[in-house]
């Protein structure tokens, strides 16, 4: 039976979408590309995958069927993260990246990385991807390279596989050893994500680029005082710092501040789109958010974020 449109549908259908003003290029391929292809291995028995019609199969005859919106989802459904990103996280997320309010950081980062790019090829791996937005803002720096978005959440996966014409999306819990060879990629992304030092190190070849974007104590604090806000925490960054040491090299690091005005709906998205999501239910966290319409400003608030840059030692 034909599920007939409810009130969200027919509101979310009189909407328009904005192009993402970074890394609209159409519609998702049938395939990821070739040189994803070649650097994933099989989650099942560690073999190379190949393409057919429609999957992705090792020489054991495990197949991995890449879906219709162009993603393939190499988690199985008991390894799948109880916390990956819901479709309203998802949609609450693009959304608010749509409008631009990260644009900066999204452009810091992919200067940075094609500066230590030089020859701006090879596969850049985001690791906790969402829905592309800065894997695709860096592939826009470097022409030819190709973006690889790693994410748990097939919400996540589906915008990702469509933010850039370069960009393969493959569905994988970022805690667990990743499907890809050693030494295969040219840089990590990570930004506001779970890290895997060891995974880093392992698929990034020596002198490879990793890239970590962090908030810091300060970021949103000026909404703390109209909803739950999770705290960041002091100290993150001599943790990064001590979990890397050993198998990277400092670079550099360096903190952005973004001044945003910000509406009620997008402070409704900037909760929605994180793991302050998660904890909706607690207290009065969903009335404080219906109140906000009551603003009569746009709400200031000062976005504040930390690049740090490595390089895989023995470069």
């Amino acid at each position: 039976m034909d599920r007939v449109p409810g009130h969200r549908d027919r509101w979310l259908a009189g909407r328009s979408r904005p192009a993402h003003p970074l890394n609209d290029h159409g519609p998702a391929r049938e395939t990821p590309p070739p040189a994803v292809v070649d650097a994933l291995r099989c989650p099942v028995c560690g073999s190379s995958l190949t393409r057919a019609p429609g999957v992705l199969r090792c020489a054991e005859r495990h197949s991995f069927d890449v879906a219709r919106q162009g993603y393939v989802n190499l988690l199985s459904a008991r390894s799948r993260p109880p916390l990956a990103d819901s479709g309203d996280m998802a949609t609450a997320r693009a959304e608010f990246l749509t409008a631009g309010h990260y644009a900066p950081l999204a452009r810091r980062l992919a200067e940075h990385v094609a500066d230590r790019l030089p020859a701006g090829d090879g596969l850049v791996v985001d690791a906790g991807a969402g829905t592309g937005y800065y894997l695709g803002a860096v592939l826009d720096r470097l022409p030819a390279a190709t973006g690889l978005a790693l994410d748990a959440s097939v919400a996540g996966l589906r915008r990702a596989a469509r933010a850039h014409e370069r960009i393969g999306a493959v569905g994988w819990d970022i805690w667990q050893p990743w499907p890809l060879a050693d030494g295969s990629a040219s840089a990590v992304l990570n930004v506001f994500a779970p890290r895997n030092p060891a995974e880093f190190a392992r698929v990034l070849h020596p002198g490879g680029v990793l890239a970590v974007v962090t908030p810091t104590a300060a970021h949103l604090a000026e909404l703390r005082t109209l909803v739950a806000m999770l705290e960041v925490h002091e100290g993150k960054l001599d943790q990064l710092d001590s979990s890397l040491a050993g198998e990277f090299e400092p670079a550099v690091r360096e903190t952005l501040t973004v001044e945003l005005s910000l509406s009620p709906d997008d402070v409704r998205r900037v909760v929605a789109m994180g793991p302050n999501a998660h904890h909706l239910d607690r207290g009065d966290q969903r009335a404080r958010l219906a109140e906000l319409d009551q603003l009569a400003e746009p709400v200031s608030a000062t976005a504040s974020f930390v690049l740090s840059f490595f390089r895989r030692a023995g470069g």
